[in-house]
């Protein structure tokens, strides 16, 4: 009787992966959502994860990860307590040319963060009809993996697929300049 290679071999898309993200590429995946997008992605960061959350959580820096925030700014933090996390009221506001149409867009959210885990930003607020990210962290090799998720609807009539693409497009090139900036501090 033999056995099929297919069975005994390492996931070959995992490999796949694995090398990519060491690389420096970041992964994309998107769920359908039935207005607006969800999309995924995670990179690898050289940095250990206490110094990557260390970047991570100077929520004034978002200006510099992402391109189009022009205004990132904490209005309210609450420490963490033994039976609740560390909290965070956040405001920014955004600016974004997609083909001949420009907007400019203000979020207030809430911030909760679960020590060098994880930061959940919910909506409270703003020029959205829905918004929901979820960031996380955990170990990979010498460094850190960061898994960003983001689930966004506008209050303006874009067509879903739209702003999927829109995403899509943008989101490693922001991920790629967050790993830039925080692994230059």
């Amino acid at each position: 009787m033999t056995v099929s290679s297919t069975l005994c071999a390492p996931d070959a898309v995992a490999l796949q992966q694995e090398k990519s993200l060491l690389q420096g590429d970041v992964l994309i995946s998107t769920t359908p959502v039935s207005a607006g997008a969800a999309v995924t992605a995670t990179m690898y960061v050289p940095m250990m994860r206490s110094q990557t959350w260390q970047q991570l959580t100077d929520y004034s820096k978002w200006v510099q990860y992402f391109p189009d925030i022009v205004q990132s700014q904490v209005l309210e933090a609450k420490h963490q307590t033994k039976t609740h996390p560390a909290t965070r009221r956040l405001y920014q506001v955004a600016r974004k040319a997609f083909m001949m149409f420009s907007a400019q867009v203000e979020i207030y959210l809430q911030v909760i963060e679960t020590l060098h885990q994880s930061i959940q930003f919910r909506f409270e607020r703003g020029t959205f009809s829905d918004f929901a990210a979820d960031l996380t962290l955990e170990d990979y090799g010498a460094g850190t993996l960061i898994t960003y998720s983001v689930k966004a609807t506008p209050l303006i009539p874009v067509p879903s697929f739209l702003i999927e693409q829109a995403i899509r497009y943008d989101l490693p090139g922001n991920m790629k300049t967050m790993r830039r900036v925080m692994c230059a501090a």
